[in-house]
């Protein structure tokens, strides 16, 4: 990173009734080896404190009255001010070098768009490794066989202002597709990297709920669904005509 100017990073975090977990991902923000330039908490018409804890942990608060991860995400996404947007929800714990590991991979990587790393579910050591071999590995597997390279993984990811910025009139944000998933088709192709070191701590929530895990499988089918065959692998996802949406 020598010679070159710092990159400013935002952080996004969507939150609707976090009171509960929010303080923890606050506090591993507020922890960082390098500190973000602005931490940006998206309150999506929560109904307790949520917002009021941002607020004292010196975050700039959002509110987004429409319901759903894809519109309080975008409009923090739309309302950062760095070079590069961090997105994490507001159940993750990041490790304290992640955002120095952000920024010097983007840093250094001039042709990466996103960087992303995987969540390690809060279950104890066997059931985190159980989850990551039978949830993590495989989300990241299919996702980039739909996508033809690694897809940006919500709770651990980072895009360049610049690329969101591209793509921002592109996606969907609406509460039926993965937010990430529907990211990651209107990024260029081959511009996501991978990297382990990225990995967060993450809640088990999406693996407590039946219901919950059919939702979260619904919508990635319609995120794949939505953008098959025109953005499908072998052609040139988001450069074909009449892809823009108004």
């Amino acid at each position: 990173m020598t010679g070159r100017p710092p990159l400013r990073i935002s952080v996004v975090v969507p939150a609707r009734d976090e009171e509960e977990r929010l303080p923890r991902c606050l506090a591993s923000l507020a922890a960082q080896t390098r500190l973000p330039d602005e931490v940006v908490v998206v309150d999506n018409a929560s109904g307790d404190s949520t917002a009021r804890i941002a607020a004292a942990a010196g975050a700039r608060v959002l509110h987004e009255p429409e319901l759903g991860i894809w519109p309080a995400a975008a409009a923090g996404y739309d309302a950062a001010t760095g070079d590069v947007i961090a997105r994490v929800d507001a159940d993750t714990v990041l490790p304290p070098g992640w955002l120095a590991r952000v920024e010097a991979l983007l840093a250094d990587d001039p042709g990466a768009a996103a960087v992303t790393g995987p969540g390690r579910f809060r279950l104890g050591p066997v059931g985190t490794w159980l989850a990551h071999v039978l949830y993590m590995r495989p989300y990241f597997a299919l996702a980039g066989l739909a996508l033809g390279g690694p897809p940006v993984f919500g709770s651990a990811c980072a895009v360049r202002a610049s690329a969101w910025r591209a793509a921002r009139r592109d996606v969907h944000r609406d509460d039926d597709v993965h937010d990430d998933l529907d990211l990651s088709f209107h990024l260029p192709p081959g511009s996501v990297r991978y990297d382990a070191g990225l990995a967060v701590s993450i809640s088990a929530r999406p693996l407590r709920s039946p219901g919950g895990m059919v939702r979260r499988l619904a919508r990635g089918w319609r995120s794949v669904v939505l953008h098959w065959p025109e953005q499908a692998p072998w052609r040139a996802r988001g450069r074909l005509p009449g892809t823009r949406r108004p």
